[in-house]
C-alpha cells in the first residue's frame, strides 16, 4: 500500500504519538519513515526581551531531540528511517518534503506545540490536510498505535 511515510514532528505530545503511530504502521507495511521537523520562519510575536538567536538554538535543539527519539524508535523496530530539519513555513515544508521523497502518506499530530493554538486542528495540520496531494493521517495525542497481529 505505502512504501514510505512522512511524519512531521515538533516534539509535542500529539506529534510524539503520531511518530509512534507512523513507526508502528511502517512496521506493518515494511515502509521507510522520513522524519521532519520544521523550524517556523514566521515570527509569532515580536518581543525585544527574547533573544532571537537563543530562541533559535532552543528550537533547533528541541527539533534535533525529537528527531533523535524518532530515529531511535524506528531503528529499534527495524524500520528504515531518514530525518531532516528544515526552516520555513511548516505546512509548505511538509508538503515539499512529501513530494521530494514521493511518500505514500503523511502522518501528523492533531495539534502542535505552537504558542498560537486552534480549537480543533492546528493551523499547520489544517493546511497540510487541505493542500496535500496524498493521504494525510491525523493522529490525536491519545491515539493507540497500530499493533501487529
Amino acid at each position: 500500500m505505502y512504501d514510505s511515510l512522512l511524519v512531521a514532528t515538533d516534539g509535542s505530545d500529539a506529534a510524539t504519538t503520531a511518530t509512534h503511530h507512523a513507526i508502528s504502521l511502517a512496521t506493518e507495511l515494511d515502509a521507510t519513515v522520513y522524519g521532519l521537523a520544521v523550524l517556523e520562519s514566521r515570527t509569532e510575536y515580536d518581543n525585544a526581551i527574547v533573544d532571537p538567536d537563543e530562541r533559535e538554538r532552543k528550537r533547533r535543539a528541541a527539533a534535533e531531540s525529537a528527531l533523535a527519539e524518532l530515529a531511535d524508535e524506528a531503528t529499534a523496530a527495524g524500520v528504515p528511517v531518514e530525518t531532516e530539519i528544515h526552516s520555513g513555513v511548516p505546512h509548505e515544508e511538509i508538503l515539499a518534503v512529501a513530494t521530494e521523497h514521493d511518500v505514500g502518506a503523511i502522518v501528523v499530530g492533531a495539534r502542535g506545540s505552537s504558542e498560537l493554538k486552534r480549537a480543533l486542528l492546528g493551523s499547520t495540520v489544517d493546511a497540510v490536510v487541505r493542500f496535500a496531494d496524498r493521504p494525510v493521517l491525523v493522529v490525536e495525542d491519545d491515539a493507540e498505535p497500530v499493533r501487529p497481529n
